[in-house]
């Protein structure tokens, strides 16, 4: 357990961790002050963050369970002490951590008697499981469970839509609680006089483990940033009518020479605020530019192709596909330098005896 001293300051905004503890491997605590602040921005900012905190983080769980012997959900199975529906609610409580997007399998295959726990579950090197001993099921003969498991990452709750032709195949939906915090409160503390009067936030959050309360602060914020983002694309269709009236005009530029043109025009910031996560792009592609820390279109254009292609595990349909997003969603960027990132593509891997169908 951690604890600070709280020292407010008079000048800047800061924040500051003013307690920190692990209870447990699946309860994580964090409490954080913001100061100063005049009346009245304590509270906005303490909702949103609430809000953003226990809605707006991404987690993961499992959603669905498969097996063959099971009949149904509310059956018993010889040899196995708990039900069908006990063995999906402890699945359901099962915490896990991942950089996974969107969904993959996982399987339990245990032989009893003995207990089956969260260590048996087989996943794959992107999950992690948080706690290894939380309990699944006791087998009390010896005969083998398998189970089949659906592991995904999404946000906030998900209730699970239960149909009868899902059950004939032995597939169970589980309830889907994504969030990994578990919750969040703010409180204000009043000081000064009169019209210099001031505030300080503090913020509680309780985490399941598979975040500190630190990574989920972080995490909250990140994204209440992306949603105030588009605000600041007001001018954006006025940008686009200007780009198409000018677009049969313009000569055909490197993206250096483009990126000198934006600057010198300050269109670089609108590029600068458009982040790949707006772009909808596949797992894949998403991950590979997020781990070479391309975070934004900018941070994109300003690479080079063999910059691209230099990239681990980044295939040459990734190339393409990148391609065909871009033109999808930028329009307001001249297709002439895409048209010049298409031609750079192809020279570079005629030169590696490649060939990409564009």
């Amino acid at each position: 357990m951690v604890r600070e001293k709280v020292t407010v300051s008079t000048r800047t905004l800061q924040w500051k961790c003013v307690e920190s503890r692990v209870d447990n491997k699946r309860l994580c605590y964090g409490r954080f002050i913001l100061s100063p602040l005049i009346k009245g921005q304590a509270d906005t900012i303490g909702i949103a963050m609430r809000r953003a905190l226990l809605g707006e983080i991404e987690g993961t769980c499992i959603t669905r369970a498969k097996s063959e012997k099971i009949p149904h959900e509310y059956s018993t199975i010889v040899g196995i002490q708990e039900s069908v529906h006990e063995i999906l609610m402890n699945l359901k409580e099962i915490v896990l951590r991942s950089n996974l997007y969107g969904t993959c399998g996982a399987f339990i295959c245990a032989r009893g008697p003995g207990y089956v726990t969260a260590q048996d579950i087989i996943s794959p090197p992107s999950v992690e499981i948080v706690d290894n001993t939380q309990h699944i099921a006791r087998l009390t003969e010896p005969i083998d469970l398998c189970i089949g498991l659906q592991i995904e990452r999404n946000r906030g709750y998900r209730y699970s839509i239960k149909r009868p032709n899902n059950f004939q195949d032995g597939s169970y939906p589980i309830d889907a609680v994504f969030m990994p915090v578990r919750n969040a409160n703010h409180s204000i503390h009043s000081y000064g006089n009169g019209n210099e009067r001031q505030e300080i936030l503090f913020l509680e959050i309780w985490t399941n483990g598979s975040l500190t309360p630190k990574e989920a602060l972080h995490e909250a914020s990140r994204n209440l940033i992306d949603l105030f983002i588009p605000f600041l694309h007001a001018e954006e269709e006025t940008l686009h009518l200007e780009y198409n009236r000018h677009k049969g005009t313009l000569p055909p530029l490197t993206f250096h020479d483009r990126l000198a043109k934006l600057r010198k025009n300050k269109k670089e910031i609108e590029l600068k605020y458009i982040f790949i996560d707006q772009l909808e792009l596949p797992p894949r592609i998403y991950n590979c530019l997020k781990r070479c820390n391309l975070h934004t279109l900018l941070d994109l254009l300003n690479k080079s192709q063999k910059d691209l292609m230099k990239i681990e595990d980044f295939r040459i349909e990734d190339v393409k596909q990148l391609l065909g997003i871009l033109e999808k969603h930028f329009t307001m960027i001249d297709r002439r330098i895409i048209n010049r990132w298409k031609f750079f593509h192809i020279f570079f891997l005629e030169k590696k005896n490649l060939v990409l169908n564009l």
